[in-house]
């Protein structure tokens, strides 16, 4: 493949992947149709799967955008803050929690995405995701200082997990979730017991 024509399926590509974004934006992970994406991309509908297998690897591109911002948004959060483990893991939930409310769609679309079954998770995706456990797992290392490390990676997602089910529960207005303006409170009554206790 020459300079000039892989430069060409990249510059399309990206095309297709903000296009592919632009459409969950707007519907959800559901209205990313192929149609749509060749005309809003400007090339043929059979051009899409010369640059990808199937929707689904520009839903994984849109994802792992996705994972960054995220990422960035929690980390942003406490660059420049003293507060305490457990007051850095209340201020990344509640930066979750916002984006997830601002994004929804591209929030949504992180978790409903069907994984290759045949083959592995690509490295760019598992390092977005990767970057994101990173920022919970620094204040659960100081909490637990004692802690190894294949069982603090499991509290990372643990921890994970359980803000991310209020925050859903929440925000789906689930019969056994929360109304949305008490969200902050239940998190914060869910991390603020989490590690041994501090002196007085």
């Amino acid at each position: 493949m020459t300079g000039k024509v892989a430069k060409r399926r990249a510059d399309l590509k990206q095309r297709l992947i903000e296009a592919a974004e632009a459409q969950i934006v707007r519907g959800g992970m559901a209205s990313v149709k192929a149609r749509d994406l060749a005309t809003a991309a400007g090339c043929s509908l059979g051009a899409i799967y010369n640059v990808v297998d199937d929707l689904q690897d520009l839903i994984l591109e849109v994802n792992g955008r996705t994972f960054l911002k995220l990422g960035q948004k929690v980390e942003d959060s406490v660059a420049e803050t003293d507060a305490s483990p457990r007051g850095r893991l209340i201020l990344m939930s509640n930066a979750y929690l916002d984006f997830a409310a601002e994004n929804a769609n591209l929030w949504r679309a992180l978790f409903d995405v069907r994984m290759p079954a045949d083959g592995p998770v690509p490295d760019w995706y598992l390092s977005a995701l990767g970057k994101l456990f990173a920022n919970i797992r620094a204040p659960l290392g100081d909490l637990f200082p004692e802690m190894d490390d294949q069982p603090l990676e499991l509290m990372t997602r643990a921890m994970f997990s359980s803000v991310h089910g209020i925050v859903l529960l929440g925000l789906e207005n689930r019969i056994s979730g929360v109304p949305q303006d008490n969200i902050r409170q239940m998190i914060a009554q869910v991390l603020s017991r989490i590690g041994p206790e501090e002196k007085i």
